[in-house]
């Protein structure tokens, strides 16, 4: 048994959390992937995926195992990034985790990344803040990008916050003006945007915390006609007229160009919340992750980001 591949699958499989496709990610047939984790089983002596008619998650003893998984690829990682450091920069793979609604400014500082260090493999993953959180913790990603404010609330500084930008928020709606391009229109009172149809998303998410805690402030009951854990479908309700939303500037400067929709900035309270990315404080970086750390510093990317999330053309 090839114990480093034997760990690789697993990771996939608690990832994609069905057998056919951690296969595919892995690029080997399922029956190949259940017989490693079976010899991977037999080798540790304990059971380790618990099995139904589909998968059904990890014994508490497999939980241990993926744990220890992590971190021998993620030290595999770090090796073949430092053997590989000499012959022309920066190379490998950095996984990067994201709040929906900060996607957009991750997706710039990847390609940004890789234009500044072409041999560098970044992928992002959209994820709430609590699989960032949990990410970091074991390993599963290099680098989260998300609400710096929840870090207070987490045990013994485990991450380090990097700030990047303050996230703005804007009301979103079909404009009456359905050929013009995305529009500014003048500043909307959170009380005002309530009494819209609402689309939001779902409870779990970090964002849907912030915003139900400025409607509660308000001493308003809000019931989101539309509830969803995707941003895309947000903005695809929100094109037909039937829904409004409210979103940050990331995700509004996305817009720009898009005719039949008009932008409001929302106020009182004017809502501000930081967003930076975070890394694991106890954890060696990889030279793809020095690489990273070192741009996401840099005047020049966090102006850029600036500029795409804040007030844009509101003038808020």
């Amino acid at each position: 048994m090839n114990l480093i591949d034997a760990y690789r699958y697993l990771a996939a499989l608690e990832q994609h959390r069905h057998f056919g496709r951690a296969a595919t990610a892995c690029h080997i047939t399922q029956p190949a992937l259940s017989n490693a984790l079976r010899a991977l089983e037999e080798h540790f002596g304990v059971a380790i995926v618990r099995r139904g008619r589909q998968y059904e998650g990890l014994t508490p003893e497999g939980e241990q195992v993926l744990t220890t998984a992590h971190r021998v690829l993620h030290e595999q990682e770090l090796l073949q990034q430092s053997l590989a450091s000499g012959e022309g920069g920066a190379s490998g793979r950095l996984v990067i985790g994201t709040v929906p609604t900060a996607m957009p400014i991750a997706a710039r500082f990847a390609a940004r990344l890789i234009g500044a260090h072409p041999r560098l493999r970044p992928q992002v993953k959209s994820l709430s803040s609590q699989e960032i959180e949990q990410g970091l913790d074991t390993l599963a990603i290099d680098l989260g990008l998300g609400y710096t404010d929840r870090l207070g609330s987490l045990r013994g500084g485990r991450l380090t916050p990097w700030p990047q930008y303050v996230e703005h928020y804007h009301l979103l709606e079909r404009a009456r003006k359905d050929n013009a391009p995305l529009r500014f229109g003048p500043a909307l009172s959170w009380a005002d945007a309530a009494k819209r149809p609402l689309a939001l998303l779902s409870p779990e998410m970090h964002n849907r915390v912030i915003l139900d805690q400025v409607f509660k402030g308000l001493a308003l009951d809000v019931k989101p006609v539309l509830e969803t854990n995707a941003v895309l479908a947000m903005l695809v309700a929100v094109q037909t007229g039937a829904v409004a939303a409210v979103l940050p500037g990331a995700l509004v400067a996305t817009l720009a160009g898009q005719p039949g929709l008009e932008a409001r900035p929302l106020t009182a309270p004017s809502l501000r919340t930081p967003i930076g990315f975070m890394t694991a404080a106890a954890v060696r970086p990889s030279r793809a992750l020095q690489m990273a750390l070192q741009m996401a510093q840099d005047p020049a990317w966090l102006a850029d980001a600036a500029a795409h999330t804040g007030p844009l053309g509101a003038g808020d």
